[in-house]
């Protein structure tokens, strides 16, 4: 199954953990196969460091480098409208797109309320835990 994971739960799993840090796990045990783009890439980096020098987590980097390490990296498209109500989000929908993938993890409000667009589904990372059940609980 291919994934893409949107900034929130990258950021939210390498620095406090909970249901996002159980997906970024998933993820680099290779439970799913997770999608990036140049662009998702960039605002990657650009938010972990970021909020990492806030929250003082020096290995933020690290972590995020050896998850992105087992990620598939994609080409993207230009979309011909936008998607979503916050339009730095549409990077997700536009990696989505062109690498056909139809699951996109999110917590944001933004994300969430353009789900289904072009069959793409926006999930919390709740549901999409439950999906991928990689944890034996």
């Amino acid at each position: 199954m291919k994934v893409i994971l949107d900034t929130n739960i990258i950021v939210s799993g390498i620095l406090f953990g909970g249901v996002p840090r159980k997906i970024l796990e998933c993820a680099h045990r290779q439970f799913f196969t997770m999608i990036i783009t140049h662009d998702i890439l960039s605002e990657y980096y650009e938010v972990i460091e970021r909020v990492s020098k806030k929250y003082n987590v020096k290995q933020a980097i690290s972590i995020l480098e050896s998850i992105i390490n087992k990620a598939e990296l994609s080409f993207s498209i230009t979309l011909a409208e936008p998607v979503c109500t916050d339009p730095d989000d549409d990077i997700f929908f536009a990696a989505a797109k062109a690498a056909k993938v139809k699951i996109i993890v999110s917590g944001d409000k933004h994300l969430k309320a353009a789900s289904g667009w072009s069959g793409i589904k926006v999930l919390s990372p709740a549901q999409f835990n439950k999906i991928i059940s990689c944890h034996k609980e």
